[in-house]
């Protein structure tokens, strides 16, 4: 791989992987576009590897708070709501990698077996999209970080098993949706789904390391996937203060019918 394609890439993992847009999406969108060769898997798990860092990093002191509350809760049983959020998502991380990974391969047969990825991809776009606009128009804010409840912890967590069996659903995307659903406001959906996808891109990239091709391409690859990362972290949490999601659902749907046209040209 060219390292300004690797550069290419991991600008937009690090941009569609954390607003609800859906990164598997574009990473097979860009390569398709521009005719360029299929990229391995392996370097698609190296650019999470950015995000991931890029995630850990913006919540270091979050998830150090988390881990001293996890442990007190244990040892000594001292309830705080760091401590609560931490076995929340060790609770449904677990049952959620499971599914992934079944949907997951049930995907891949699907797409091999009948050549229809492109089509999946711009359905999941528009369906999501809209569901999104809808969901988030509707819902009320009623429900923060510190007053989610398990049963809405454990829904908006095993949702992103659902983005495991239809690229172009999006992680953040079902996750923060969810959220909504349940009436959190949007901020704490972000910051949830944030916080959730640690220990699932962790695994990811822990099982496949063993893979990776060190290069140039890789280093860049990665290192822009990280940087563009911290930004749109930051960039979303504040616009989610008084933002919604309607143009992230809008760019979903447009984006999704220019698939559908592209496909039925080529």
């Amino acid at each position: 791989m060219e390292i300004y394609q690797a550069i290419i890439l991991g600008i937009v993992q690090g941009l569609t992987e954390l607003l609800p847009i859906s990164s598997s999406a574009h990473l097979n969108l860009i390569p398709w576009i521009f005719n360029w060769q299929s990229m391995p898997e392996s370097f698609d798990v190296a650019l999470h590897l950015g995000t991931l860092l890029a995630i850990t990093i913006f919540f270091f002191k979050d998830w150090l708070g988390l881990l001293k509350g996890g442990y007190e809760q244990v040892v000594k049983k001292k309830k705080t709501t760091e401590g609560k959020i931490f076995w929340y998502i060790v609770a449904v991380t677990i049952p959620t990698g499971i599914v992934s990974l079944i949907l997951d391969k049930f995907s891949e047969i699907i797409c091999e077996k009948f050549g229809i990825e492109m089509i999946l991809i711009a359905l999941a776009l528009i369906v999501l999209g809209i569901v999104l606009y809808i969901v988030d128009k509707k819902s009320t804010s009623e429900v923060n970080l510190e007053k989610m409840t398990f049963k809405q912890s454990f829904l908006i967590g095993i949702s992103q098993a659902i983005a495991a069996a239809f690229p172009g659903t999006s992680r953040s995307g079902i996750t923060m949706t969810v959220a909504r659903a349940l009436k959190v406001d949007r901020e704490s959906s972000a910051k949830y789904s944030f916080l959730l996808s640690t220990p699932i891109i962790l695994a990811a990239v822990l099982v496949s390391i063993t893979d990776f091709e060190l290069s140039m391409a890789f280093f860049m690859g990665v290192l822009s996937s990280f940087l563009v990362g911290i930004l749109v972290i930051k960039f979303l949490l504040d616009y989610l203060k008084k933002g919604s999601f309607k143009i992230f659902a809008i760019y979903r749907v447009i984006i999704g019918f220019v698939v559908i046209a592209m496909t039925l040209i080529r």
